[in-house]
């Protein structure tokens, strides 16, 4: 953890803090113990990590976690109860114990915390969320665990698309069982297929039609025939913590001219990024570069068309550093980002296709393993 360490000494701190459960991503990846009891870590110079846990949780977490665990007796709770009823005041005590200080902490740390440490000493807030940052070069290990999420991701897209190719056309609706397929039964189907994975998914998005319009509308009722469908899945491993993200557009069927188009144009803007994407590239870079081929072809991105970014970093977040917008910055060895462009317009639908992957020095290595395919 070198980089963190210099993180620390470069603020002039003397540990860096944090206090929450482990749905709090930063507290994940340092610990790697799941809790959803807030519990206190503290990462000093040259040294490894120390959690202060629950006495209930302390074998657990010592088999679990690579950190130097303490139970809150060990950390003085006790012997500081003894004179302070204040919660935030005895954390802050403990804390204080086990590093003089400054404290360096993330911008979403309590706030009741941080007036307490500065009785103690200074405390510097990462406004920059440059831990975030740390987080954004993933291991041979991380990877492996996105890549088994992505897996995941295929199998239950592999669902989706069956449903749909499979469905039988009455009046322009698809059929399947002697009953309408829905938006909600595709994704009943591909969370149960998740779930066979040891994954799960919110809000995975199944949408139709003039729904696909909207990038993040989940879906509801009928699905058509010779009409986009967006897939957008976007499972966590649930033994990790780890994310995929992946989306393929489909339709049942020939879909308009304007929608094929589309789709093609979407298409040829994934794979040019794909072939942009490599180490000291930015985000930025990618981002113009999709967004000006789409503007040549006539595509404009103000309210409708191109409006949102190409794509983003995957790891214990859905949405993480690096950033493929117009603000983002260079791209390095190990990120998992995502390239994700495509185009809206209200009167036609939508397409978006996205494929995960990893920077390496000289491109982008695909994490996603599936077709492109539009009309199953």
């Amino acid at each position: 953890m070198d980089s963190l360490d210099d993180l620390i000494q470069g603020t002039g701190a003397a540990a860096y803090c944090l206090y929450a459960s482990s749905e709090n991503a930063d507290i994940r990846h340092m610990s790697r113990f799941v809790t959803h009891d807030p519990v206190t870590i503290i990462k000093k110079i040259d040294c490894s990590p120390v959690m202060i846990v629950p006495q209930m949780e302390a074998d657990r977490a010592a088999r679990e976690s690579p950190a130097h665990i303490l139970t809150r007796q060990q950390a003085g709770y006790l012997e500081i109860f003894e004179h302070e009823k204040d919660p935030w005041k005895i954390q802050a005590a403990m804390i204080s114990r086990l590093s003089n200080g400054p404290y360096l902490v993330p911008p979403n740390y309590p706030i009741a915390l941080a007036r307490a440490l500065e009785q103690y000493n200074k405390v510097i807030v990462d406004a920059d969320s440059r831990l975030s940052a740390h987080r954004a070069k993933k291991t041979s290990e991380e990877i492996s665990w996105i890549t088994r999420a992505q897996r995941a991701a295929e199998a239950a897209m592999d669902v989706a698309v069956s449903l749909i190719k499979n469905a039988e056309i009455r009046s322009g609706v698809l059929w399947h069982d002697e009953t309408p397929l829905t938006s909600d039964l595709v994704r009943y189907e591909m969370n149960k297929i998740m779930l066979a994975h040891d994954c799960t998914a919110q809000d995975t998005i199944v949408a139709c039609g003039q729904e696909t319009a909207m990038p993040h509308c989940t879906g509801h009722g009928e699905l058509r025939a010779h009409e986009p469908i967006v897939i957008d899945v976007f499972p966590c491993d649930n033994k990790t913590g780890y994310h995929a993200d992946m989306t393929r557009t489909v339709s049942r069927g020939e879909p308009s001219g304007k929608v094929i188009e589309l789709y093609l144009t979407v298409k040829d803007a994934l794979l040019m990024s794909e072939a942009m994407v490599q180490e000291g590239k930015t985000g930025a870079e990618c981002y113009i570069a999709v967004r000006d081929f789409f503007a040549e072809l006539g595509y404009r991105s103000d309210t409708e068309g191109f409006v949102h970014s190409l794509g983003h970093g995957v790891g214990l977040e859905i949405h993480e550093n690096p950033s493929l917008s117009g603000i983002g910055g260079e791209l390095a060895i190990g990120n998992v980002i995502t390239l994700e462009p495509g185009l809206y317009y209200r009167e036609i639908g939508g397409v978006r296709i996205e494929n995960l992957g990893v920077v390496t020095k000289t491109g982008f290595s695909k994490i996603t393993n599936y077709p492109l395919e539009m009309i199953v």
